[in-house]
């Protein structure tokens, strides 16, 4: 078994979800102890601390308290997002704001708090979870797809902070991923993101986590402020 982030220490946001589960899961394989920052409790067995990304106080002591159990932290991951869809003259300014808090301040949060203890060690990775449609829009997601902009600017701009202090900062852009969520939307909106894959599946949440592990591992030790598309393609479009 890859041992490649053995005695590693990681916090993954929103770990009750899919696609946190997956990146929980992934770290564990690699060696790692990933502890879920989330308001819901994940997988049995994982590592849990109650945490509500969208508030400072809830994020300070959510780091607060991994650092005095684990003495450190090494690997940080921003998986907590939401959506809330409409086109722009529709979107109420509490969707607008809702979404904004959780995925673009909730990485703003993340990473202020994390920072310091990171460099206090032996510096570390930070991914943060963005979408193709952060770099490309897509109709009616002008929240979801700005807040996931937003992550690509943070990411640019942290990594000429702290790469000094020997942490790296990037970014996996996903495309449409496979989830329970997902499954149970229309079906002709699942078909029209299958039809843009060139590879001719859906992305998995197993799909992502890979994508995280390798960005945290030795393997990317010089990959800083980057975009990592996990998408099949999908972001090229249809052929």
């Amino acid at each position: 078994m890859n041992q490649a982030l053995e005695n590693k220490i990681a916090v993954v946001t929103g770990g009750s979800g899919a696609i946190g589960a997956a990146i929980i899961s992934g770290l564990e394989q690699q060696g790692a102890r990933a502890v879920s920052l989330d308001l819901a409790c994940p997988a049995a067995g994982t590592p849990f601390q109650s945490c509500d990304v969208r508030d400072d106080g809830s994020v300070a002591a959510a780091i607060a308290e991994v650092k005095r159990v684990y003495d450190r932290l090494d690997l940080v991951v921003h998986a907590a997002g939401v959506s809330r869809e409409g086109v722009v003259w529709k979107l109420s300014v509490e969707e607008w704001d809702f979404v904004q808090s959780v995925n673009l301040r909730g990485a703003f949060l993340l990473v202020r708090h994390a920072i310091p203890v990171m460099r206090a060690g032996d510096g570390g990775r930070i991914v943060l979870i963005g979408s193709i449609n952060g770099s490309r829009g897509k109709f009616g997601t002008s929240a979801y797809s700005s807040s996931k902009a937003g992550l690509i600017a943070l990411a640019k701009t942290v990594a000429r902070e702290v790469a000094r202090l020997r942490i790296l900062i990037n970014v996996v852009e996903p495309g449409w991923v496979r989830t329970p969520l997902t499954d149970r939307l229309p079906q002709t909106i699942r078909d029209a993101a299958l039809a843009e894959s060139l590879v001719g599946k859906y992305v998995e949440p197993a799909d992502v986590a890979a994508a995280v592990a390798f960005l945290c591992g030795p393997g990317a030790q010089q990959i800083t402020g980057q975009i990592l598309r996990v998408d099949g393609g999908q972001s090229l479009g249809s052929v």
